[in-house]
């Protein structure tokens, strides 16, 4: 109790508060403008938390974090442009909702939804991870390079359009870990006698580049080539959803947020899947399916509710396991770092406070978003009217501020735009970026306790696969990896084989 006490009232300051209200302002206006997505937020105002004393820098995150996924809806609707992938669904109903003149209604019904959605997660948060923590806090070396493993094997599931790029993205992420000191012996590792690279590549850099400014660049391109927005005047009359909207919805948001919980909890997954499946199964439930891709108030509810409730459920593994849920908790683990916690379950045990604090920062996170969205949703539509030639050059001074402010080095910041241009390079080759990042933080923690695994069985492997958790891991690990791309051979051979017989026989008949 007093842990929960001094993490109230650590959340509760006013300047944590004031913190999580502009980090949760600053994620509604990113999230609403197309092109500015949650993981760039996250990683162009990280930077800026270093400054800040305790826990108020992660608290701020998780402000941008809540309202950048709610704000990509208002785009969605306005405009029929999801401000970020999360919103993608929610143009299917919400924007023919604006065109009939109930722009307002389903502004607040996809802004109660995202409330909904966050605080159920949040309060999944509170009641799995403490349990989930207990559980793996007997875990040793060879469980922890199982868990790297899987975290790794991820890739597959966070990747693009095609998996053989996702593994190429993984191995360039595990190759830039390795640059610097070796932890075991502490001998060079491609430095090339540079004293800067004997440190490794700062981890801050390296994400506003490939996240940040090489999304700046690609914007850039699409303002010169005549790509701004063009958005529709519609009315925004009353913003507050009605008693019997709420009635009719309420069992769709509890289903989605239930579905977005358990799919953030999925290591790889993201805001996106979690508001198409959401917004599947709400039509397969409704009384009214007709009516969905026509103006639904289920259809904006649904994926609204899903995809703010994975916020909740990525930060269980990424708490519990030290293993991100998604790319924005990939982004976030340098804050962690930064600030000294050490992610896994014995973060439960050695820093309790933080644990409770980021909780409470959790809900208050989600309070916040809800009420700016709600106090700012009749000038919403005026977030749309900023030039493209304005907003790029912001984004990308900010890019630089940033990273010269993690070790006020010139250098951090040429290491940023040099993965700034190898961001834009790999996106216009289809590449995704949580890949490399993935493969950037586990990289070590595998490495480190593989080595520690091998003295500890003096160079026997067979202890990988003698211990339990340690076998299950890896069996799950090499099934993420492989899964993706024989399964869809082997479903295709199966299904040739079983209807093989009938497809024969009904030749004959013919």
């Amino acid at each position: 109790m007093n842990d929960i006490l001094t993490a109230a009232s650590a959340v509760f300051s006013l300047h944590a508060l004031l913190m999580i209200f502009l980090g949760a302002f600053a994620g509604v206006i990113i999230g609403a403008l197309p092109g500015l997505t949650v993981n760039m937020g996250i990683a162009l105002l990280m930077p800026l938390t270093f400054t800040f004393q305790g826990m108020t820098g992660i608290l701020m995150l998780l402000g941008v974090y809540c309202g950048a996924i709610y704000g990509g809806s208002i785009t969605a609707i306005l405009i029929n442009t999801p401000g970020t992938p999360a919103s993608a669904a929610t143009i299917l109903d919400g924007y023919p909702l604006a065109l009939k003149g109930e722009a307002g209604r389903a502004l607040g019904l996809s802004t109660m939804s995202s409330l909904v959605g966050g605080l159920f997660s949040a309060i999944c948060l509170v009641l799995v991870s403490p349990l989930l923590a207990k559980v793996a806090v007997g875990l040793s070396a060879p469980e922890y390079f199982s868990l790297a493993v899987f975290g790794i094997s991820i890739i597959t599931s966070v990747s693009s359009l095609s998996i053989v790029k996702g593994l190429m993205g993984g191995a360039l992420g595990l190759f830039i870990a390795m640059i610097g000191l070796d932890p075991m012996t502490a001998g060079f590792r491609y430095t090339f006698d540079s004293v800067y690279l004997m440190g490794g590549i700062s981890f801050v850099p390296v994400l506003v580049g490939l996240f940040a400014f090489s999304q700046g660049m690609v914007s850039m391109e699409d303002s010169y080539r005549g790509g701004e927005n063009r958005k529709v005047q519609v009315p925004i009359k009353r913003i507050l959803p009605t008693w019997l909207d709420m009635k009719r919805v309420f069992p769709t948001q509890m289903r989605s947020a239930i579905i977005g919980t358990i799919i953030g909890a999925i290591p790889g997954t993201g805001g996106d899947i979690a508001s198409y499946v959401s917004y599947t199964e709400a039509k397969r439930w409704s009384k009214h399916p007709e009516e969905f891709g026509h103006g639904s108030v289920e259809g904006v509810s649904a994926p609204e509710a899903g995809a703010n409730a994975v916020a909740g459920g990525a930060l269980v593994p990424l708490l519990t396991l030290g293993i991100p849920g998604d790319g924005a908790t990939a982004i976030m683990m340098g804050a962690f770092m930064v600030q000294g916690l050490s992610l896994g379950p014995l973060l439960f045990t050695e820093h309790p406070v933080e644990v409770n604090t980021i909780f409470i920062g959790l809900f208050v996170a989600n309070l916040m978003m809800a009420a700016i969205g709600f106090a700012g949703l009749r000038s919403s539509a005026k977030i749309m009217d900023v030039p493209r030639r304005i907003l790029v050059p912001i984004v990308l001074t900010l890019c630089a501020v940033g990273s010269y402010s993690v070790n006020h080095t010139m250098i951090d910041v040429f290491v940023t735009m040099g993965f700034g241009v190898l961001g834009y390079i790999l996106l216009k080759l289809d590449f995704s970026m949580s890949p490399i990042v993935i493969g950037i933080i586990l990289g070590p923690m595998a490495e480190t306790n593989l080595r520690r695994t091998l003295v500890m069985s003096q160079g026997d492997y067979s202890v990988f696969f003698t211990r339990p958790v340690c076998a299950t891991f890896l069996v799950i690990a090499v099934m993420t990896l492989f899964l993706p791309i024989v399964g869809p051979k082997v479903w295709a051979w199966w299904k040739k084989r079983s209807g093989g017989p009938a497809l024969v026989e009904a030749e004959g008949k013919e």
